[in-house]
């Protein structure tokens, strides 16, 4: 596990003890229990962050299964929500639910 930033200073000068981190920087100290989970930035093909509720974009046409089905480029998805894995953005197009990498989508501003 890499070591966490300080929640008083955040800066990333942070010393691992045996039982608490200490920030090198400032001094302050904090169990290990008790350290603050990063949170995870999904970010479209273009660098974007990603929200729930985001309305998305194709951004090349993707095959489906067998690649019988083809999902254009431009195809929109709309109210997307984050989940955890490979697939980070659930949502419906064309009324079938679909799991997509967000390196394949960008963000649509409306």
């Amino acid at each position: 596990m890499p070591n966490p930033a300080c929640p008083a200073c955040t800066l990333e000068d942070v010393l691992s003890l045996p039982d608490h981190w200490e920030c090198a920087t400032c001094g302050h100290e904090w169990p290990k229990e008790d350290a603050p989970e990063a949170a995870r930035v999904v970010k479209d093909a273009n660098g974007t962050p990603l929200a729930d509720g985001d309305t998305v974009a194709l951004v090349k046409d993707l095959k489906l299964g067998s690649g019988a089905q083809v999902l254009k480029a431009g195809t929109k998805a709309k109210n997307i929500r984050l989940q955890d894995g490979d697939h980070e953005i659930a949502c419906k197009i064309e009324g079938s639910p679909m799991a997509l990498k967000a390196c394949f989508v960008k963000k649509v501003t409306d």
